[in-house]
C-alpha cells in the first residue's frame, strides 16, 4: 500500500476525505474538504478527482462535490445493519402512526449512537437526529439505552468524560450517568426531558437480538416535553421492540451473533 512522506497511507487520506461529509454537509467544495480533512488543497483535489473517476464521489455544476451513487450502492449492499433495518421498518411505521411524532432506530458505534432510520411528521417537535447521523451516547435517549447495555469498558470510557451538554438538563457527571444507566437496566427504558432541546423529550427502549444475549439497537421517539406525554409512549415502544425481535427471529431463526457486527 502506497504511503505518503508522513507515513500515513493513501487509504487513510481517502477516509479523511470521505469523513469530511456529514448529514448536514452533503455538498462541499474541494477547499472545504481540505479544511475539514486537514489535507493540503492539492492533495485533497487529487484524491477527490480519483474518487470522482471511480464514482465514489460526484461533482455538480456549481463546483460542489457530494458522495456518489456508487458509494451508496456499495454501502447498501454490504451494510451489516440492512437486516436489522428491514425487519424494523414495518414496526417503525406502526409506531410512527400511533405516536405522531419522531420515531427512530439507532445502533451503538464506538462512543456514539448511529441512526439507521428516522420517521417524522409535519409539525413534530424539534429533533436533531438525522439518518446516518450521530449523537453522543450521554446526551440522547437512544444512546443511553445502548450505553446501559454496552460492555463495561465502553461505559467506563464514556463516564471518564468529557460530557457534551446541549441544555442545562443534559447529564454532566459520571455519578449522574451511572445512576441513569442503572435505572435504564432496571426499568427497561429511559425518558430524557429536555436533554437535547428544552421543548423535546427523548424516550427509548432496547431492541434485543432473538437470543436476548446482545442488545442490537435502540428504538426511540422524540415527543413534546409535556407532562404525561413521554410516559404514554413507553408501552408503545416496548411492544414495538418485542415485535422487531420477533421479526428478526422469523427472518433468520439461526442467527445468534450480534446483529450489528
Amino acid at each position: 500500500m502506497a504511503r505518503v512522506a508522513t507515513g500515513e497511507s493513501v487509504i487513510a487520506r481517502v477516509v479523511r476525505v470521505l469523513d469530511a461529509f456529514g448529514p448536514d454537509e452533503r455538498v462541499l467544495r474541494v477547499s472545504e474538504i481540505a479544511a475539514r480533512s486537514g489535507l493540503h488543497v492539492a492533495t485533497a483535489s487529487r484524491l477527490v478527482a480519483e474518487l470522482v473517476a471511480h464514482g465514489l464521489l460526484a461533482r455538480d455544476d456549481h463546483g460542489g462535490v457530494r458522495v456518489g451513487l456508487r458509494m451508496w450502492e456499495l454501502s447498501s449492499r454490504a451494510s451489516p445493519t440492512a437486516f436489522l433495518r428491514d425487519a424494523a421498518m414495518p414496526v417503525l411505521e406502526e409506531v410512527h402512526a400511533a405516536v405522531g411524532q419522531h420515531v427512530q432506530l439507532g445502533v451503538l458505534d464506538g462512543t456514539e449512537v448511529l441512526f439507521l432510520e428516522r420517521l417524522t411528521a409535519p409539525g413534530a417537535v424539534v429533533n436533531y437526529t438525522r439518518i446516518a447521523g450521530r449523537l453522543s451516547l450521554v446526551a440522547s435517549s437512544s444512546g443511553l439505552v445502548l450505553l446501559a447495555h454496552a460492555p463495561a469498558r465502553v461505559r467506563d470510557a464514556v463516564a471518564a468524560g468529557p460530557f457534551e451538554r446541549f441544555t442545562a438538563a443534559s447529564i454532566d457527571s459520571a455519578e449522574r450517568l451511572r445512576r441513569v444507566l442503572a435505572d435504564v437496566r432496571r426499568d427497561g427504558h429511559v425518558i430524557c426531558p429536555g436533554y437535547i432541546h428544552p421543548d423535546a423529550t427523548g424516550v427509548a427502549v432496547p431492541v434485543w437480538d432473538p437470543g436476548r444475549q446482545v442488545v442490537a439497537a435502540a428504538l426511540g421517539a422524540v415527543v413534546p416535553n409535556t407532562a404525561g406525554v413521554s410516559a404514554s409512549v413507553v408501552p408503545v415502544l416496548s411492544a414495538a421492540a418485542r415485535g422487531i425481535t420477533r421479526r428478526l427471529a422469523s427472518a433468520d431463526p439461526g442467527r445468534t451473533r450480534p446483529l450489528t457486527d
